[in-house]
């Protein structure tokens, strides 16, 4: 039986609701979720909001007849916006049930759940309203065509706020996870993420809409490069941008790089700054809404203080290149100070990389010891020339003066917190350890060797073999691989032999690729 209320729905549905156009297109909707055991309910409530709009989407209606069905769309739609939730069903509090289910549970928070009953005295307002986490209390009695329409339009208003917050927030955690990994390769492209992220936010607008495609692009020397993108323009990272945007968009951008300003249209935009060091960016946002001139200048006013952000990621990524130069630098002095001219620092440098990755070491960790290796041997800065080029065999007391420059290197490193400092501290400590217990200067053995020491003594090894010295020509490739299979569980760790047989061909390519030859 249809009561007052109901009759009210029903008439409400019958002057209101107009055509609907069949064929219309929405790529999004506002998901609203209905649990009630009288499917008349469900027929009521879908007529009277058939043609309810907000922010420009329409309702999209699940519904659910019983506490159990409930459970489980509710659960299947994360992204539901209203729940209309009957409290009284296959139990008295069913609907209070649901309730805990879906705050304390699902820990769906930005749900808006409205309690509809037709039995208040099983769940009195007051009581309710107080003891669960829910955002409205109607009575069915009182809840008339105009009262659902204004119900509904004070969640989704609630809802979409606390999206929007949401949306800031990850934004905001990605810039600052990005201010304190400033050293990882990715930084920059975090940063960018996390603009687009909050930009998207700002309009209102999820950031997987398919209809909204946004990205960041940094412009290098000669070619334009993507940082960070979203929706249909989504990449891997640093792709050219010609071969990922349409020839619009492409022109679009070349644009506002050439005239060096922003530019702003009905369904897109492109704001253009550009740092103190000369670094220029550009953010594209295409598929929005027309922006009025409040929106337009929150957005300039947020690009330029992205500008500065930029500029201090920029600076600190020099700082880590020029530290890396230095590094390098220094490795390679010590190199020429014993006659070992040529690319031997860069050679051993990308061998252990090489091993440290296929030996399954994170890609950040084995770039550290990529850096690293290079400081193997700056102990040797300590040793007299006299010793470090003689071009003839060492005397025992001479060889035991060279052995210093393990100890020499440790004491020079080791006290700095730098992670690249330590890692280098390690590997000029334990790179001539043995993995037999022969080595020195400690006569380390097995794991007691740091994983770093026994990557760079196998990469120094097969680099020194293969390299012209004052006291040795270099050695024939096969007589190098059959030296480092003899000394397997001996000198070298017998599995980063077998990474190292098993991938050989890859290692030559690495020493071709720096040549000594092509250094002259």
């Amino acid at each position: 039986m249809v009561n007052d209320g109901q009759e009210d729905l029903l008439t409400f549905a019958a002057e209101d609701q107009g055509s609907v156009d069949e064929n219309r297109q929405e790529t999004e909707k506002w998901k609203v979720i209905i649990v009630d055991d009288e499917q008349e309910v469900h027929h009521l409530t879908k007529m009277v909001l058939n043609d309810f709009e907000f922010d420009g989407k329409r309702l999209e209606f699940v519904s659910a007849y019983s506490e159990q069905e409930a459970y489980r769309l509710i659960a299947d739609h994360p992204d539901t916006a209203i729940v209309l939730l009957d409290v009284v069903m296959d139990r008295d509090d069913s609907g209070l049930k649901i309730v805990k289910y879906i705050r304390e549970q699902l820990k769906y928070n930005a749900v808006r759940i409205i309690l509809r009953t037709g039995q208040p005295g099983q769940a009195p307002e007051r009581l309710v309203i107080s003891n669960y986490d829910i955002n409205d209390y109607k009575e069915k009695t009182e809840l008339t065509t105009q009262k659902l329409f204004t119900t509904m339009m004070a969640a989704l208003r609630s809802y979409r706020d606390i999206i929007v917050i949401e949306n800031n927030k990850i934004g905001l955690e990605r810039i600052i996870k990005s201010s304190a990994a400033l050293f990882e390769l990715q930084s920059m492209k975090k940063f960018a993420s996390g603009v687009l992220t909050q930009l998207t936010s700002i309009l209102n607008l999820h950031k997987n809409a398919l209809h909204c495609n946004s990205f960041a692009v940094a412009k290098g020397q000669e070619e334009i490069y993507v940082l960070a993108a979203t929706g249909d323009y989504s990449v891997g990272g640093n792709e050219k941008i010609q071969d990922i945007v349409p020839p619009h968009v492409l022109r679009t951008i070349e644009e506002a790089f050439r005239e060096k300003k922003s530019n702003f249209f009905d369904n897109h935009f492109v704001c253009y700054f550009q740092s103190k060091t000369g670094m220029e960016n550009v953010i594209y946002f295409e598929g929005g809404s027309k922006l009025n001139e409040w929106n337009r200048y929150l957005i300039e006013i947020y690009c330029s203080n992205v500008s500065v952000a930029f500029e201090n990621i920029y600076l600190n990524e020099e700082v880590e290149h020029t530290q890396k130069e230095i590094i390098f630098t220094l490795g390679e002095i010590v190199e020429t100070r014993s006659k070992e001219t040529g690319y031997h620092v860069k050679r051993v440098a990308e061998y252990s990389k090489l091993l440290a990755l296929k030996y399954g070491l994170p890609e950040e960790e084995a770039e550290l010891i990529r850096l690293a290796s290079s400081m193997h041997d700056v102990g040797k800065v300590a040793i007299p020339d006299a010793i470090l080029t003689k071009p003839g065999q060492l005397t025992a007391e001479e060889f035991d003066i060279i052995r210093t420059h393990t100890n020499i290197g440790y004491a020079m490193l080791n006290h700095s917190d730098r992670k690249i400092i330590k890692a280098a501290a390690i590997i000029a400590h334990q790179h001539h350890e043995k993995y037999n217990g022969q080595g020195y200067p400690k006569g380390l053995a097995g794991g007691q060797i740091h994983i770093y020491g026994r990557i760079a003594a196998l990469a120094d090894v097969f680099d020194a073999l293969g390299s012209d010295r004052v006291y040795k020509k270099a050695w024939p490739l096969e007589e190098i691989v059959d030296f480092i299979k003899k000394e397997s569980g001996q000198h070298f760790d017998p599995d980063l032999v077998d990474i190292f047989l098993r991938n050989l061909p890859e290692f030559l390519s690495i020493r071709e690729r720096y040549s000594d030859a092509k250094t002259f």
